[in-house]
């Protein structure tokens, strides 16, 4: 049976305080996700969320295609779904686009160490924007080198670079269509002209 969720829903075991995070990463890792879903720690809580929408697969491929080139050596550009554990910020992300260290898959359960990552993309919906651009724009400023953020309801493109302790020092947008600077460590012009919805398409 596919269970279709319109927006985030949180899931707590009755015996687990929220923010216990190993105990929350245990309970996700044994967690029968309903089909077309994906879990995360968010806030102190394991939170499942839908999947995107199917236009989206246009702007996560042709975003693999154009970061792939440009990527640190030894990391890989991919969506495959993978979770992300930041122990120290006690929070385990899911995130729709990924580059990160090869090495770090070389094990054979649990989630992979966020230290491995250079760079990550998530794209809105209605339904986890605002973790997008709060709870894990904070967790990303802190230990992720790069950040992109597609906003696909107001069609805009930002990247956050400069991670520091209070989050990231940097950051530049431009609407979809614009060519966006991505900073090192992969330094290139990013095309966004074919990011945007379907023509004829709702606006949300």
């Amino acid at each position: 049976m596919t269970a279709v969720l319109e927006r985030s829903t949180p899931v707590v075991a009755d015996d687990i305080v929220p923010g216990e995070f190993e105990d929350l990463l245990r309970i996700l890792q044994d967690l029968d996700t309903p089909d077309g879903c994906k879990a995360e720690i968010i806030k102190g809580a394991i939170v499942v969320t839908p999947w995107q929408r199917p236009y989206y697969f246009r702007a996560m491929e042709s975003l693999r295609e154009r970061l792939a080139p440009h990527a640190p050596e030894g990391h890989r550009v991919s969506s495959s779904p993978f979770l992300f554990a930041f122990p120290a910020a006690k929070r385990a992300f899911g995130p729709d686009l990924y580059a990160a260290d090869s090495a770090a898959f070389e094990q054979l359960q649990g989630p992979v160490n966020g230290a491995a990552l250079s760079l990550v993309a998530e794209l809105t919906s209605p339904s986890t924007r605002e973790q997008d651009v709060q709870d894990k724009l904070a967790v990303y400023g802190r230990h992720v080198p790069v950040y992109l953020l597609l906003d696909m309801q107001d069609e805009e493109a930002t990247v956050f670079w400069e991670v520091s302790p209070n989050g990231y020092r940097a950051y530049r947008s431009v609407s979809f269509g614009q060519p966006l600077r991505i900073p090192e460590p992969f330094g290139f012009d990013l095309d966004t002209s074919d990011f945007g919805r379907p023509a004829g398409g709702p606006s949300r």
